[in-house]
Formats: structure tokens, C-alpha cells, sequence
């Protein structure tokens, strides 16, 4: 992880400009190079490696596959998704929840649209919504674990609420810890005419996973887009639709 001489800058990156993988059960679009998707030169943004924008059909969802020295935070926007791993944890995530799994010295896990299956009750048809994201541990070789925190109320006030963090400054403040102190993940939901303020630190990334705001002295933001910020921040972003916002804050960055 790095910390060089950085230059002020303001990437504003649409939503149409996404890869895309679309199959029968699954589609999701990656801010990122993943997959069979690669471009050398769109890897990561500070410590942030993943940032897919997933919906899956009901019944279907990510069959049992491994990870390891990874933190990985997911998202829930509509619908749930049922969380199950060889840790022994299961879960079912959904909106204003907040989630994260540590793969550590090596996890298999599974994701999937199938909470009837838990509850016994009748499959429903509604799609699961949900953003996942990926950033580097600090340490690899960590034990594997996982966490969920209910943090729907502290969304109501409207500002930036810390979800997931490993910095000092947000111990006892975020509702889940992540295993690098660099790194925090915020969110908010805005409704029309709410404003928060971005934090400033060498490395943001904001994404607008639905509604739409106005990001000062950039214009406006739709659903899907996203905007990456190099040693600049404080600004500030307005919703014009009920909208809901996603910012890592990151203090260092993958080595080039």
C-alpha cells in the first residue's frame, strides 16, 4: 500500500461506461476490471479492487466458491440475499443492513435470492438488488470471520453514516469492523434536497447505486454512475430524488 505525491483530480465515470455480464439468472455491472473483463489500465481506485452492481433472480444466486485475503462488503438495496459459509455463518442480508465477510486464510461461500428456503414459506418473485465490495486486508493471512449490524435507524438522519471501517477515528462509531485501517465505507440516503459532505482523504470513491444527485462542481449523478476523487474532497452532493450513496475513504492505495 501506497501513499505517493498526488495530483487533484475528479473522475466522473457513467454508468454506461460499465462492463456488463448479463446470463439468465444474473445481471451485474463491474466498475471494475473483473471476471472476463480486464483492462490493465481500470484495476482499482485507492484500496478499492471491486465495486459490482449486482440483481438476481429469485431461486438463483452464487453457488459455493472460495476467497481468500479479501474483505468483502455487501450491500443490500432490494429484496434479500441468503448468506451461508464454511465458517458455520448464515445470514439473510437486506436493505439497511450492513455486511461484511473477512476470507482470510481461505473461505467458501455461497449468495443467493432463496430466503423462502430458510423460512418455509412460498417462493417469491422479486429480485435481490445488491452492491458488492471488495478491499485488500492490511494483514493477509487473518483468521476467516463475518459480521452483520442492523443500522436502519442511524440511515434516517440522512448524512453520511460510517458502515464498514478498520480506522482508529471510526472505532466504536462504524457499525462493522473491516481488517484495514486505511479504509472506511460510508453511506447515505438522501432525500430531495438533502446534502452531505464528502470526506476529505487522498483516495474517494463515491457510487450512486439509485436515485439521482448533484455533486458540487461536477453536475449531476444518475443511478450507476460513480466518481473518483484523488487527493481532493469536502464536496458536497444534494439529492434531487430520493437517492441513496455509497463512499470509500481511503488513506493509502495499491501499489502501481
Amino acid at each position: 500500500m501506497t501513499t505517493p505525491a498526488l495530483l487533484e483530480k475528479v473522475d466522473v465515470r457513467r454508468s454506461a461506461e460499465r462492463d456488463a455480464t448479463k446470463i439468465s439468472w444474473l445481471d451485474s455491472k463491474h466498475s471494475f476490471s473483473f471476471g472476463g473483463h480486464y483492462d490493465p489500465h481500470n484495476t482499482h481506485h485507492g484500496l478499492l479492487l471491486v465495486n459490482n452492481d449486482d440483481v438476481v433472480r429469485p431461486g438463483a444466486g452464487f453457488e459455493t466458491h472460495p476467497h481468500r485475503d479479501m474483505e468483502i462488503v455487501t450491500w443490500v438495496l432490494q429484496g434479500s440475499l441468503v448468506h451461508q459459509d464454511s465458517t458455520g455463518h448464515s445470514g439473510l442480508i437486506y436493505p439497511g443492513l450492513a455486511q461484511r465477510m473477512s476470507a482470510g486464510t481461505g473461505i467458501l461461500h455461497s449468495e443467493k435470492n432463496d430466503s423462502w428456503r430458510l423460512q418455509g414459506g412460498t417462493a417469491h418473485t422479486e429480485t435481490v438488488h445488491f452492491v458488492q465490495m471488495w478491499v485488500v486486508p492490511d494483514e493477509t493471512g487473518i483468521s476467516p470471520g463475518y459480521e452483520q449490524v442492523e443500522i436502519e435507524t442511524d440511515l434516517l438522519s440522512g448524512g453520511l453514516v460510517p458502515v464498514a471501517s478498520g480506522m482508529d477515528q471510526h472505532a466504536g462509531a462504524a457499525a462493522i469492523r473491516i481488517s484495514n485501517r486505511y479504509a472506511a465505507l460510508h453511506a447515505a440516503r438522501l432525500q430531495p434536497g438533502q446534502s452531505a459532505q464528502l470526506p476529505d482523504a487522498p483516495y474517494l470513491h463515491l457510487f450512486v447505486p439509485r436515485g439521482t444527485v448533484t455533486l458540487e462542481g461536477a453536475g449531476e449523478l444518475e443511478a450507476g454512475d460513480a466518481v473518483r476523487f484523488t487527493a481532493t474532497g469536502g464536496q458536497r452532493i444534494t439529492a434531487v430524488e430520493p437517492a441513496e450513496v455509497l463512499v470509500w475513504e481511503m488513506h493509502a492505495s495499491l501499489a502501481a
